[in-house]
């Protein structure tokens, strides 16, 4: 299971349940990301493997994601851990560098194929998979979950089905690690942004947010535009 000191969670610089992002740190850079509908008959739903197969990927970075990075340097996020809309894997790769045992879920195969000609960096695997239609082994199999391209890659009418469907990938009493875009300049999407009280909103009754924070670390043009979550399963 993430390990999760008391020391840590209340010397961890957060923004603290009650107060909202500052308003200078609101703004992101138009991504691309992954979806989860591996049928794609959902006219609003890109057609990921495309996007890979002809090399669209502007979300791809070529490495994994600063604000993971940063958490893993003080904190740890071990056990088996879900990666949805993997991609590349370079989180993945990182999970499994710090002695995670992740699982990276995509619902393109061509970015599975090329996660899985990277070389292996520990335990890690993948799977090709639709979130939203977990396969039976995958359901409550996970002490974590990180997030970081999948949540506001889908359509924000699916997001209550997003929370659902981690919450049954999570055993009882797991972690949500996750790492939000608040404001998107391009709101219509995709990516969709979200504020931090839809977050809330979203999340309980089936989390509980033990820590929320802006990551100091990130790519190039997102500085101080996410916001980091560490949740836990209610049940």
């Amino acid at each position: 299971m993430p390990k999760l000191p008391e020391s840590d969670v209340k010397s961890r610089k957060n923004l603290g349940e009650s107060e909202s992002m500052p308003k200078d740190r609101s703004q992101n850079s138009k991504l691309q990301m992954h979806d989860s509908d591996a049928s794609n008959t959902d006219p609003a739903e890109p057609d990921w493997d495309q996007r890979y197969l002809t090399g669209d990927t502007p979300w791809e970075k070529g490495y994994a994601s600063p604000p993971l990075s940063e958490f893993l340097e003080s904190d740890t996020f071990a056990g088996s851990v879900l990666v949805p809309g993997c991609g590349h894997g370079h989180d993945v790769r990182l999970l499994a560098r710090f002695g995670a045992r992740p699982l990276g879920l995509d619902v393109a195969p061509a970015a599975v194929n090329k996660a899985r000609a990277f070389q292996r960096s520990g335990n890690e695997s993948y799977r090709l998979g639709d979130l939203f239609k977990l396969d039976k082994d995958l359901c409550g199999a996970f002490d974590g979950i990180f997030e970081h391209t999948c949540f506001c890659a889908i359509h924000p009418s699916r997001r209550i089905d997003y929370v659902r469907s981690v919450s049954s990938a999570l055993k009882s009493r797991g972690h949500l690690l996750a790492v939000f875009f608040i404001k998107i300049e391009d709101p219509e999407g995709p990516p969709f942004p979200v504020s931090s009280a839809e977050i809330d909103d979203l999340f309980h009754p089936y989390f509980e947010t033990r820590q929320r924070w802006v990551p100091t670390a990130a790519y190039p043009g997102r500085e101080g535009r996410e916001e980091m979550r560490l949740m836990r399963k209610t049940d």
